[in-house]
């Protein structure tokens, strides 16, 4: 190294993120230490300061060393702190780098909404001096009152998890990035109601704890990718181009479902302990040109009665759906198109044309023959058909009927074991 140019060096070191491993380069030669300035990223692990030499214990003063780091650095565009710090004293290590910070994440553990240091607003306030922010990360916040962040306009990436919110606080946040092109929020919990009007978003992920209803309306004419999760009532405007959607609670029921013609989705993705049969066809109606479908929703109804599924006709339902290429279906689906009459229309003109692969989850003997019926016609009207995957693990009813129902599965296998297997 001692026979290297100090640009290259410099560009050796640029490299190094690990904050422990940044202040160990300090102390290797004096050449070392004058690249370690134009290192453009300081990552603050958890453990940061977990050191103790020859097992006694040395007590480090957190801010005081990361102030110190970050103050050094001429050029910062990335800064990650994971370590415990004082929310206090973050305003005065992102003001000398507020023209050049790209990339901001933070772990508060529970901080957040309380005052900043002048004793007015609160203590993430300070994050608005960064204006080349593009992407933003909050762990464990709590976020009860606005933070005063003016308008972000280059911030493009949002991801917070594990925050306490409140309503109308969480829309006033995020509206502060009116050119944010993806939001993540995960294991957010304290609200009813979550609201955005974002004309750029493109990709978005909602989780929401709590068995409360919380409804969700999003307007994001450039929508490509949902993903929510704990949401009772979801409105997306119609004006979308949504090719990715998944929908699922997993405690609660799914009331409602609004997001106009899904034509461009290709996957889809529902998932649940109890849905409206209404919400349900609601989605697939609008969605006929899926190429993936994996429905795991146990239940319907709209009141605490937990219901099985309407009977589906078979034919219908591939006739609705004609590009459905991979299909995983759970037991409730799987025995609404086994129903007396949902064999009714097949005949020997019926083809399911795209249909490539099938995963089937059986949780019950009930309707044995109607069920293999089914299945028998699944492979004999798929010309294209490359897989069937069918898991019997959590077959409830472990009696004689089960076993004679796995008996014919495993004939049936047998007879089409170049595209059945069971799990």
């Amino acid at each position: 190294m001692n026979y290297l140019p100090e640009g290259v060096v410099q560009q050796i070191l640029s490299q190094l993120k690990n904050a422990r491993d940044v202040a160990s380069s300090t102390c290797v030669s004096k050449q070392w230490q004058s690249c370690v300035p134009y290192i453009p990223s300081l990552f603050f692990s958890r453990a940061a300061f977990d050191y103790s030499p020859r097992g006694n214990h040395q007590r480090f003063d957190y801010d005081d060393t990361i102030g110190r780091m970050v103050e050094a650095a001429l050029r910062l565009e990335e800064l990650v702190i994971y370590c415990p710090f004082n929310p206090s004293n973050l305003g005065k290590w992102l003001i000398p780098q507020g023209n050049t910070l790209r990339v901001l994440e933070l772990r508060m553990d529970g901080f957040g909404d309380k005052p900043g240091p002048d004793g007015t607003g609160t203590q993430l306030d300070c994050i608005h001096v960064a204006k080349q922010l593009e992407q933003l990360k909050i762990w464990g916040v709590s976020l009860t009152t606005a933070p005063k962040w003016g308008v972000l306009k280059k911030l493009k990436n949002l991801e917070i998890v594990g925050a306490t919110l409140m309503d109308g606080v969480l829309e006033e946040a995020v509206h502060a990035f009116p050119n944010l092109v993806s939001l993540v929020l995960l294991s957010c919990d304290g609200v009813g109601l979550v609201k955005f009007e974002l004309e750029w978003l493109e990709r978005c992920r909602l989780d929401f704890l709590g068995h409360g209803s919380i409804a969700l309306f999003l307007s994001t004419p450039r929508l490509e990718e949902l993903n929510v999760q704990g949401f009772s009532s979801i409105w997306v405007k119609p004006n979308h181009r949504l090719r990715t959607l998944s929908i699922a609670k997993t405690h609660g029921r799914v009331y409602n479902v609004e997001m106009g013609k899904l034509a461009e989705v290709e996957s889809l993705y529902l998932r649940g302990i109890q849905w409206s049969w209404g919400a349900i066809s609601s989605v697939l109606q609008n969605a006929t040109d899926i190429t993936q479908l994996t429905m795991k929703v146990e239940f319907c109804g709209n009141s605490e009665t937990l219901l099985p599924f309407p009977e589906v006709d078979l034919v219908n339902f591939f006739n609705s759906h004609p590009k459905l290429q991979k299909f995983e279906i759970h037991g409730a689906m799987f025995a609404s198109l086994c129903q007396k009459n949902s064999l009714a229309n097949v005949n020997s003109n019926f083809v399911i044309p795209s249909l490539e692969e099938v995963s089937v989850i059986v949780r019950s003997p009930l309707n044995a023959e109607q069920k293999l019926n089914t299945l028998e016609s699944l492979v004999m009207h798929s010309p294209k058909l490359q897989k069937m995957v069918i898991r019997v693990s959590q077959m409830k009813n472990c009696n004689e009927a089960a076993d004679d129902f796995f008996e014919e599965v495993c004939k049936f296998q047998f007879m089409n074991q170049r595209i059945v297997c069971i799990e």
